[in-house]
């Protein structure tokens, strides 16, 4: 957890205490059964300050006194679930923090309320904290620890409101002082929200090899049921969906090309598959930095009905066109994919419409195009570019790992295929390293014909592309072989000669 320095000066007081915690302790002990927790107990006067942050007292003393009753199990689970930062009262941070100290310097985590008391004694701390006396209430505060975690759980959300409050508040002034960028500003003001939430995220607590295998078993039944396809979203092409098992929630898909290969093209063939053409229509969000949305749905429809792009932009439709592309913009428009064509949008902009795509519409899919697009301010200008590509590649996979969906990412490469008759390698990234390191699979994309040295070498290629997965984490790597018609723009699954 980050330093939060937000606590007052002084002790706090018993008698003011419970006026907050009435108030602030809404699901807790103080509000059920009727007892609750004591709160504060000789912990000095009160700071008025105190009150006008969010708290509860009666939980930090809870808790507290859930590790003093049973430290060698409680301990643990609270270096696991919580930092000092959760105790707000400063009486109560210097006991926790003394606490997680005997733990780790004593054989076994022993000690009781006299070594405590000791303890703080030797540190001159001991009046800080309100006494021996106060100090020995803390055993009859609760009877058991089975609600240790509750207790957790409450401290936390007033430790989450805290940043919230401290964070915006410093916004507030940052907008008051009048920023020299305003679009900058409003990037640094998300990326202060956002990171309240990746840093107080719920962590997932250890688990024994028993659970893992249940899991694992669940998966392997639904696979057995489903004849095979139940490992991940099929992306419609046979070949690439017999290497890769479909594409699996969580990972980073990069797709890369040189310029006018394609990619673009099939990246939304993999999304028409998946968000149209199934039994059961997956709802995908598209990012396109590249093109505008209007360009990006005319691609779509020539593509579907099979009607080359130059004739509809030229009006030069045959009569029966128009029925093709109309059937073809009846089943596009049900479909559930949604569409940014925001230009220069930045890696944590992109983030939040992820978040809120996936709450609100239940996206289970992201295309991106392209990631040399996307921006991360922060880092631009002052740790040089293959920095910033290394932040907006880390925040995309970090969407896709905690959506738990996957984001297939568009890439260029660079001008190295162009000497080498085409063939590219996975080095030939730009800004290779971090891509290479957080893709999960990464597909470069090529068209032989391009390359082609004359006509007839160029007739023989026509029509013939590669999808040549360089990296799979979790598979084989390989040359899956593509048909493009170049009309239309659309990718299919190559015919396999019987003779092969």
């Amino acid at each position: 957890m980050p330093d939060f320095h937000e606590s007052p000066s002084t002790p706090y007081s018993g008698q003011e205490s419970s006026a907050v915690s009435e108030s602030s302790f809404k699901k807790g002990p103080a509000n059920e059964g009727g007892k609750g927790v004591k709160a504060g107990k000789g912990f000095g006067k009160a700071d008025s300050a105190l009150r006008s942050m969010p708290l509860n007292a009666d939980a930090e003393r809870a808790a507290l006194s859930c590790m003093l009753l049973d430290p060698s199990e409680i301990i643990p689970k609270a270096i696991e679930k919580m930092s000092n930062q959760f105790f707000y009262v400063p009486a109560h941070r210097i006991i926790y923090e003394t606490l997680l100290d005997l733990y780790k310097n004593r054989p076994g985590g022993t000690m009781d309320l006299v070594v405590l008391t000791t303890e703080l004694s030797n540190k001159e701390q001991l009046e800080a904290v309100g006494g021996a006396a106060a100090l020995a209430e803390l055993l009859s505060d609760v009877p058991t620890t089975a609600l240790f975690e509750d207790y957790a759980g409450f401290l936390k959300e007033k430790f989450v409101l805290r940043r919230v409050i401290q964070d915006c508040t410093e916004c507030v002034t940052g907008a008051y002082d009048g920023p020299e960028n305003v679009p900058d500003f409003l990037d640094t003001v998300e990326k202060r929200v956002l990171k309240i939430r990746n840093e107080t995220e719920q962590e997932k607590g250890i688990e024994d090899m028993k659970v893992h295998v249940l899991s694992v078993i669940q998966q392997i039944q639904d696979a057995y049921e489903g004849n095979g396809e139940a490992g991940g979203l099929m992306t419609g092409f046979d070949d690439i969906d017999k290497m890769t098992n479909g594409l699996h929630g969580g990972e980073m898909i990069v797709v890369a090309a040189r310029p006018s290969m394609g990619k673009t093209s099939f990246v939304m063939n993999i999304v028409e598959n998946i968000a149209i053409d199934t039994e059961n229509p997956t709802p995908v969000a598209v990012f396109s930095l590249e093109m505008s949305s209007q360009s990006l749905v005319q691609r779509v429809l020539c593509s579907r009905a099979k009607v080359p792009m130059q004739k509809l932009r030229g009006g030069f439709l045959a009569k029966s066109d128009l029925p093709k592309l109309m059937d073809a913009a009846g089943k596009l428009a049900q479909a559930p994919i949604w569409i940014d064509d925001t230009p220069g949008i930045t890696i944590n902009e992109l983030q939040a419409k992820a978040r809120r795509l996936h709450a609100e519409h239940g996206i289970r899919m992201i295309a991106i195009d392209y990631l040399q697009l996307l921006k991360a301010p922060d880092t631009a200008g002052r740790d040089g570019r293959e920095k910033e590509v290394a932040e907006i590649s880390g925040g995309i996979k970090n969407i896709a790992k905690e959506l738990n969906i996957p984001v297939i990412v568009l890439a260029q490469l660079n001008r190295n295929p162009d000497g080498r008759g085409g063939k590219p390698r996975m080095s030939d990234l730009r800004e290779s390293g971090a891509i290479e390191q957080d893709a999960d699979l990464v597909g470069l994309l090529m068209r032989p014909e391009v390359y082609a040295d004359d006509e007839e070498d160029r007739e023989s290629k026509f029509g013939e592309a590669e999808f040549i997965i360089a990296k799979q984490r979790n598979g084989p790597t390989g040359d899956v072989p593509l048909t493009f018609q170049k009309e239309f723009m659309r990718f299919e699954t190559r015919a396999h000669n019987d003779e092969d």
